[in-house]
């Protein structure tokens, strides 16, 4: 079972991003997405003590017991980056090109999802990474990634802006390898579970979609784990 960032996103397929008040409320909504399955949830720098939710829950389980992956989005600065790292962010995330995030992942061999809106900006965070962040995806809608798609066929992409649950499919079907959702998500434990069953994805696999060789991994966030080689 790998837990390397783009193989969990490939088979969880829903990327929570969240933006919270502050730290503790940051800290109980991941507590409930661990529980209901999910593994790779996305805290972001725009909640106040980020950093402090990032450092309380690097070391939580998800509800099989697999190591969350906790990442830090909306990183657009060198000092955040350190501090994401520091603190234990297991990827980090920017919404637009970031140089110099990009060079502190580098330096520190930490897995870096650079945002990026126009072909190139995207072509570029996938030479870089092997990954983009479409954002903000709804402006070109799914047929936009499908086109993405046809030229990037081995990127992680995700869509992530204006994005609602019940549309991760659709996503999910023109080509995206997860989606990021920053709203819309129901707080009750078994309406969360289920909006991760209902994000399966009813389309053929295909490279840069479900990890390296796919191996037809198509399950949401509460999928059981793989077993072991």
């Amino acid at each position: 079972m790998s837990g390397h960032p783009y193989e969990v996103l490939a088979a969880q397929r829903f990327l929570p991003v969240l933006r919270n008040a502050d730290a503790d409320e940051a800290v109980r909504a991941t507590t409930a997405l661990l529980a209901a399955g999910c593994r790779a949830v996305e805290l972001t720098t725009s909640t106040p003590g980020w950093a402090g939710a990032v450092a309380r829950t690097a070391g939580l389980a998800d509800a099989h017991g697999r190591p969350a992956l906790i990442g830090v989005g909306t990183v657009t600065t060198a000092a955040q980056a350190r501090a994401a790292l520091d603190a234990g962010a297991a990827f980090l995330v920017s919404p637009y090109p970031a140089p110099e995030v990009r060079e502190v992942a580098a330096r520190r061999e930490a897995v870096f999802v650079e945002g990026g809106f126009t072909p190139a900006e995207i072509a570029a965070a996938v030479r870089a990474s092997g990954a983009a962040k479409v954002f903000p995806a709804h402006v070109g809608g799914p047929g936009f990634v499908r086109s993405l798609r046809a030229v990037l066929p081995d990127a992680v992409l995700i869509p992530t802006g204006g994005i609602r649950p019940d549309e991760v499919p659709d996503w999910i079907a023109a080509g995206a390898t997860a989606v990021g959702i920053g709203s819309g998500l129901p707080s009750d434990p078994d309406a969360l579970a289920a909006v991760f069953t209902r994000s399966r994805p009813a389309r053929p696999a295909g490279p840069g979609r479900g990890g390296p060789g796919d191996r037809g991994r198509t399950g949401p966030c509460s999928a059981a784990p793989e077993p072991r080689p």
